[in-house]
């Protein structure tokens, strides 16, 4: 029982890192920090480059775990959107805008624990290349 719990969690985890991957989050952790902390289990740090990509990313994780039927226990920071946490219970994510994240630099806190490997994106359908015409070969003119 407990196993599966723990798999639980951490399948959660991945789905946060897959949802912020789909926002074009960067720097994305997953620390497995169970044995050191008793409040969760993991860990989901990411960065986004703007206020506004932060908030997208939140958006975006809420929505997929939403899908899941996960509702977050809290969320904090969407007013200024420098630095989002949701609290998923046995999963913590913390949404920094970059320069917040290097100021509270969580990571170095937490060096010593675990880190899950990222999940490997979803196949992305590669873009449509638009087909050319075939153009018609033109004599040069000499201009004079």
């Amino acid at each position: 029982m407990v196993i599966a719990i723990a798999n639980a969690s951490r399948v959660k985890a991945r789905q946060v890192a897959l949802a912020a991957e789909e926002k074009k989050a960067s720097e994305i952790v997953i620390l497995d920090v169970a044995l050191s902390s008793g409040v969760t289990d993991y860990l989901v740090i990411c960065s986004g480059e703007s206020e506004r990509q932060v908030l997208a990313i939140h958006e975006q994780i809420d929505k997929v775990l939403s899908e899941k039927g996960h509702e977050p226990l809290g969320i904090e920071g969407t007013e200024t959107g420098a630095w989002v946490l949701m609290d998923y219970n046995d999963v913590i994510v913390h949404i920094f805008k970059r320069g917040v994240r290097e100021q509270y630099d969580l990571d170095r806190l937490w060096a010593d624990t675990k880190r899950v490997p990222l999940p490997k994106a979803r196949a992305k359908t590669p873009a449509q290349v638009p087909k050319r015409r075939p153009t018609k070969e033109r004599a040069v003119r000499p201009r004079g």
